[in-house]
């Protein structure tokens, strides 16, 4: 059961498949299956079958099964990709169009933006390589030096745009996320290109290759899908993102770290991220929800993450808090009682 939950993950192409042949309403059906019935099933499910932890055995001996089902959504992410592109033009319906497109989004979000996460956090160059061809799927490239040099060293922190503060609106959120992250992906490579004493622009810096490497694939799409499949493929880039984002917003909500009468801020700790140990959400995204002990310890691949006493739990699983993010009244009302007593406990 350990390796078989994480073939949850195939629903998400199972149902975008469904949607690509499908229209109308039928078309939404990966929206209704992954923020309905995935949530509902969440609140049903026995709280035991949530408490699953990675054994010695499993710390000390490495499998590579659950390597290579990751790798084995590279391909699955740009086979669904090149059929969207190359069928959407076909469609004359609205509604279909949008269903279709926001299904290709949703795929460019959990397997393209989360995957590639993972993957970029590995030592290995191939594992990284992998993860760049996800994250450039969803033209979400400059997430990596961002994510790894600068997120998880400025979480909890105003310099951290992806940490959401206290009363902010997810609607805004959006915009100062991921602006701020281009910018500082930008200004890291940067600096890496000083410190290594190479040309600020230089092709050693990610951000230049990942700059041409996006410019290369929107112009094929272009040459080869036309304006319609242009359009099409930037939707469902911007909504991965969006759920990026929103899923940003829910991680590290309310959650300060404090400052220290020098300026610098406290160590990260497991109170500085918000953890859900629902299964189904951490399955289907590879436990991104144990996400306290992922920036406790960054480079731990996801199947051995677990939980810990002193990770604050959010009260519903991701989706649930995703879709709970979207009224913000009801959600200060949840989560600011539920931030300020994991501080105090914090202190």
């Amino acid at each position: 059961m350990k390796r078989l939950k994480y073939f949850l993950i195939f629903l998400l192409p199972i149902t975008v498949g469904i949607a690509f042949e499908s229209e109308g309403l039928f078309s939404f059906i990966p929206l209704l299956v992954f923020f309905g019935l995935v949530p509902l099933l969440e609140l049903l499910i026995p709280k035991s079958w949530n408490t699953d932890e990675a054994s010695e055995t499993d710390l000390s001996q490495p499998d590579f099964f659950y390597n290579l089902l990751l790798y084995s959504l590279v391909p699955l992410q740009w086979g669904f990709l090149l059929y969207f592109l190359s069928s959407q033009h076909e469609v004359t319906d609205p509604l279909t169009w949008w269903g279709r497109a926001l299904a290709m989004g949703l795929m460019c979000g959990i397997i393209g933006i989360n995957v590639g996460h993972e993957l970029g956090h590995r030592n290995s160059k191939m594992e990284r390589f992998l993860g760049e061809l996800l994250l450039l799927s969803s033209l979400e490239n400059h997430f990596l030096p961002y994510h790894n040099r600068g997120h998880h060293t400025n979480v909890g922190t105003p310099e951290d745009p992806a940490s959401a503060r206290r009363n902010e609106v997810l609607f805004t959120f959006w915009f100062r996320s991921q602006i701020g992250s281009y910018i500082q992906a930008w200004q890291i490579e940067i600096k890496r290109m000083q410190i290594t004493r190479q040309a600020r622009f230089s092709l050693s810096n990610k951000m230049v290759v990942y700059s041409i490497s996006q410019s290369i694939l929107l112009f094929s799409i272009f040459w080869t899908f036309g304006k319609g499949g242009l359009f099409a493929f930037v939707i469902a880039s911007v909504f991965g993102m969006i759920l990026l984002e929103t899923v940003n917003y829910i991680e590290h909500y309310g959650l300060a770290r404090k400052q220290k009468p020098n300026g610098t801020y406290e160590l990260v700790k497991r109170h500085h991220s918000w953890n859900s140990n629902h299964l189904l959400g951490r399955a289907i995204l590879f436990e991104l929800s144990r996400h306290s002990e992922h920036h406790y310890k960054p480079d731990k691949p996801y199947q051995l993450l677990n939980r810990h006493e002193s990770a604050p739990n959010m009260p519903t699983g991701y989706p649930g808090m995703m879709l709970l993010a979207l009224i913000p009244p009801l959600f200060f009302r949840v989560m600011n009682k539920a931030a300020d007593q994991v501080l105090k406990a914090g202190q």
